[in-house]
Order: structure tokens, then sequence, then C-alpha cells
């Protein structure tokens, strides 16, 4: 349903994205990058393919790490998709701070997963596309 298989993204909530950025820059030295988001700023690293983002939030532990699944499209038929197995849609379809589309569900033990989508894709597969 997710194809290609690809995760792009792992948002982690943090309580102080300062430190956390500092830690991620000093102590492991990652480049970081703070990007004014809708909701406020948020900070962005880069390691090889994968993208890491961080957001201050004080979401419950268990919450984060996010890992998000990468779609060039089709996102409410993989919404639709998932919905017909009876996975459980978390937050519906909606727009990222990046100006994409995202929507996140649960997997059988309570994991949140993400899908996203850039801004300008297109929300449905050509129908010979969709299964």
């Amino acid at each position: 349903m997710i194809s290609p298989e690809k995760i792009s993204t792992i948002v982690y909530y943090v309580k102080d994205l300062q430190r956390t950025m500092t830690f991620y820059q000093d102590a492991l030295g990652l480049s970081i990058s703070i990007i004014a988001g809708h909701d406020g700023s948020f900070g962005t690293s880069n390691v090889g393919d994968l993208e890491l983002v961080f957001v201050e939030s004080d979401e419950k532990p268990g919450r984060s790490p996010i890992v998000v699944f990468g779609l060039n499209g089709g996102i409410d038929d993989v919404v639709e998709g998932l919905t017909k197995q009876g996975v459980e849609i978390v937050t519906p379809v909606s727009e990222a701070p990046d100006g994409g589309l995202t929507a996140d569900f649960g997997d059988p033990d309570g994991h949140i997963l993400s899908v996203h989508q850039p801004a300008g894709a297109p929300r449905r597969k050509p129908s010979e596309e969709v299964k």
C-alpha cells in the first residue's frame, strides 16, 4: 500500500528545542537547521537520505519518535486503504508544517506511524495505480 517503500523522516517531540539542537550539533556533529513552520519553529537535520525533525512539545513519553513513510502522492488512497484494513487513523490527512500533507495512524501496539507527501503532489493516484 505504501509504495515505493521509503522511510523518509523520523520526528522527535522534544521538551527544549534549543537544548536538543545543541546536543545533535555539538555531540553528534550533525548540521542543524531551524525552520519557521505555521505551528512554530522546528529543527531539522539530514543523515544521508533520512531527515530528522525535532518539534518542541509537551507530548507524553512514548509518542516519539514517529517514523514517517514518504509518499510521492496518493495520500488519500493510502489512508482509505489503511482504514479498510481496520487501522486506527490517529490524525486524518492534514497540512504538514512544510506545506505538504500528512496523516498519522497507529500500529497494533499503539505506536504512531505517519505518511507524508510533499506540497503539490496529487492527493490521489491515477486509477490504474490504486490497489
